[in-house]
Order: structure tokens, then sequence, then C-alpha cells
């Protein structure tokens, strides 16, 4: 296998399951380590997560998937682990995938992700569209997505919205202090000795980043009707 090529194991987040590509053609032993290594770095956020295991179109791999399944319901507590299904029989499928399904398998136009729990330093949790994190971002921690990042608890690390060019994207956070800010192109430094007392969230304004108390200045109050972000 030359240094090109995809690595044996693959993580990404996909809606609110984690995506794990496995190249089944490697001895087990490999897998294994290649696995332990992902989930060790994901740490408490592997804890209950529904995992999708994608051998490609390996029909023969149903001992592999359920094998897999034991050992990380076992070792890191997942919850729930499903084996994709098959790209050979997703030809009658409506092709409406984004720019990377076609990497994963994946038929959905929305890769938002939902975690819950705190993140901590060292961590990036990363999403291909909006992030709603059911927790706290700590200081040294980043949440990257390319629409909107929601924190529902207290907002210490850093967020950057929007990427890497959607101007319409906020950080919004019911503790809003974070070490710094970037939504698009725009980056500001936050002042994370401020302990906000109302939820607050970020957005372009005239070219800089504002930040308003999400209450009294909600951005989407004033539409008249519901629209997908």
């Amino acid at each position: 296998m030359t240094d090109h090529q995809d690595p044996p194991v693959r993580l990404k987040g996909v809606g609110d399951s984690l995506w794990v590509t496995v190249d089944s053609s490697l001895p087990s032993e490999r897998i294994y380590e290649e696995i332990t290594k992902i989930f060790d770095r994901l740490k408490h956020l592997a804890i209950n997560a529904k995992v999708v295991i994608d051998t490609g179109d390996q029909d023969d791999s149903d001992q592999l998937v359920e094998e897999l399944s034991g050992f990380l319901k076992s070792k890191f507590q997942v919850g729930h682990v499903f084996k994709a299904q098959s790209r050979k029989h997703t030809h009658d499928i409506p092709d409406e995938r984004g720019p990377d399904a076609s990497e994963t398998g994946v038929v959905t136009q929305n890769d938002s992700l939902i975690i819950a729990g705190r993140v901590r330093s060292g961590q990036t949790i990363e999403a291909r569209k909006h992030l709603v994190i059911l927790g706290d971002l700590n200081p040294g921690a980043e949440a990257v997505a390319g629409g909107d990042i929601l924190v529902l608890g207290s907002l210490q690390g850093k967020a950057a919205a929007g990427q890497p060019d959607n101007i319409n994207a906020i950080v919004m956070a019911l503790e809003f202090k974070p070490t710094q800010i970037q939504i698009a192109g725009f980056v500001v430094a936050g002042n994370p000795r401020m302990v906000g007392s109302v939820p607050e969230f970020a957005h372009i304004e005239n070219d800089q980043i504002v930040v308003n108390d999400y209450m009294k200045a909600n951005p989407f109050k004033r539409m008249n009707w519901p629209e997908e972000r």
C-alpha cells in the first residue's frame, strides 16, 4: 500500500453517527489496531455513540462487522453498531448526495452532527454542516463546522463556523466566553473572562463579527416561514 492511498480505517461524523470505513481485505489484527487508535482519541465521545461500519462492497463481511461490534461495545462502550448498506444495492436510490457522499456511501442532504458531553482540551470536533454540542466546550478545545455551531452549555474554547465561506452561519452558546470565534474568513479573539448571564450568538454584520443577546436579537425571529439551514 503506497503512502497516497487512503488509511485502512477512516472515521467521519455523519448525522448523529460515527461512520467507520474499513478496508476488510487487511488482516484483522491491523483493523483492530487502527480502530483502537481512532477510538482512543475520541475518549468519552464514543460512549453510547451510534456507529456505522462500512466495508465497501464486501458482501461476506458480516462476521467482521459482528466481531467489531462486540469489540467496540466492550472496549469503548459505544451504543449501537450497524453495517452500512452495500453500494452495489443503492443504484435505485435518488442521487441527492453532497460532495463527500461518494467517499462514505451515505445518501443524505444534511450531515449535521449532534454530540452530548463535555469536549475537553486538545479535542477537535468537526461537522460537515451544522454542529450541536449538548454540553460544554472547554478551553483548549475546538469546534469546526460548515454551518452553525450551537453550544447548549459553556463555550470556552475556539469555534469556527461557516467553513470555508458561509457568512450566514452563527455561533451560539448559553454561556458565551470563547477564546476565539471564526465565521467564514472572519476571525476575532474572544474574552474568556467575561461571564455571560444570557445566551449570546456571534454573526457577521457589516463585514465584522458581532455578538448579540440571542433573546433580544434572535436572527431567525423575523422569518415568515421556517427554512432549512
